[in-house]
């Protein structure tokens, strides 16, 4: 799919704590209601030892509204308790594309 460029990312990078306590389905929770923002685009993850979520928006202001969001509020700051013992945010604008697809 193609996205109306330039638009968002919000780079997500963090190193988790050792329990779960409930991480897996609040990391749902938080995807699924992003969805379900105005101005959300698409999402995309990794975990290794290092975990990378990327979530894309139409602007700045989009942005804005989903962190002052009180469900994402109330998962940040148990992110920052329980989750997390490392993370940094950045927010990038994409100006271009590309990707390759191997063919079967």
């Amino acid at each position: 799919m193609e996205l109306k460029r330039p638009y968002y990312a919000v780079i997500f990078t963090n190193t988790r704590t050792e329990e779960d306590n409930g991480y897996a389905k609040m990391a749902q929770d938080m995807e699924d209601l992003a969805r379900k923002q105005p101005g959300f685009l698409g999402f995309e993850s990794a975990r290794s030892s290092l975990g990378i979520s990327i979530s894309y928006w139409e602007n700045l202001e989009s942005i804005s509204r989903w962190k002052a969001n009180i469900e994402h509020q109330v998962a940040q700051q148990k992110g920052k308790e329980q989750w997390y013992s490392w993370y940094k945010v950045r927010i990038c604008t994409v100006d271009r594309e590309y990707e390759f697809t191997q063919r079967s």
